[in-house]
């Protein structure tokens, strides 16, 4: 087991670990070093390798990640949130909430970068069709529709995920989020959390495989992650899922990675060939 799943699942479990030992276990992993291995001037390779990064408890720490966050708060943030695809305009809902729950895991989330893609969800992130967003750029009118009268899913799983990673990192809870995570949660009930309601076949590419990190697509690893931390797993309209996870085991409570995003400054962490140390352990804490 990489020593930097062993410092998260000693996080997970309540540990209190020495700074001695925290240092010690980011320097002996293997999976950190991939991840600080290399460094590109490029607003994409930026968010893919934060989303990595931010799974591994304490990565803060590191030079490397303080060089991330300043160069992300340079070129990616923005007064109004997070745009990785062109300034202010072309703000999309996916990447604003990604790299919210990343700024929150590595202890940012009070950061003006992180409360100004919070604000920008409260004021301006739709859960349901046929409401009507005040946010007048448009890039969100590109890419499928972030924002129309069918909102895009994606958009609101990942904001759903940022919005509960950041209660989690916060010390006072706000209840105008939790208010908007249950709306959210509620939309994706109704469609059993992956389907269409017109047809119940899965809603987008990817949403119903298993990948570790996070990217800009909607998976199961994120539909998780919600069901678990929302305790939705015993509801009728979470068993879809709750019985695709059963199908998807190659022993118990065991599972692999289904899907190696590409794209530069995204590193999966593990091969699919065999069960995952990191999905298995996540999924077990997470639906336990």
């Amino acid at each position: 087991m990489d020593s930097a799943l062993k410092l998260r699942l000693a996080v997970e479990g309540g540990q209190s670990l020495s700074p001695d030992k925290i240092a010690d276990l980011l320097e002996q992993s293997l999976l950190v070093r991939k991840l600080t291995g290399d460094f590109f001037e490029q607003p994409l390779f930026a968010v893919f390798r934060m989303m990595g990064l931010c799974e591994i408890p304490h990565i803060e720490d590191l030079p490397y990640t303080r060089k991330l966050v300043q160069y992300i708060n340079q070129h990616i943030a923005t007064e109004e949130g997070f745009s990785c695809l062109g300034g202010i305009k072309e703000l999309v809902p996916c990447y604003n909430a990604m790299l919210l729950e990343a700024y929150s895991k590595i202890g940012l989330a009070k950061s003006p970068e992180a409360q100004a893609a919070l604000q920008w969800i409260k004021q301006y992130q739709i859960f349901e069709r046929g409401s009507v967003t005040s946010w007048p750029h448009s890039g969100i009118c590109k890419h499928g529709g972030c924002l129309g009268k069918v909102p895009c899913y994606i958009g609101i799983g990942k904001t759903v995920r940022a919005l509960i990673s950041y209660q989690e990192c916060i010390d006072d809870l706000d209840s105008e989020i939790e208010l908007l995570i249950d709306k959210g949660t509620e939309y994706m009930l109704r469609h059993h959390m992956y389907q269409r309601l017109t047809n119940r076949k899965p809603i987008s590419p990817h949403i119903t495989e298993i990948m570790m990190p996070q990217s800009y697509a909607l998976s199961l690893t994120d539909l998780v992650y919600i069901g678990g931390k929302r305790r939705l797993t015993a509801q009728s309209r979470f068993q879809p899922l709750m019985e695709l996870l059963k199908d998807k085991e190659i022993k118990s409570k065991q599972w692999k990675i289904d899907y190696l995003y590409s794209y530069k400054g995204y590193i999966g962490f593990e091969n699919r060939r065999k069960s995952s140390e990191w999905i298995s352990e996540l999924f077990s804490i997470w639906l336990s």
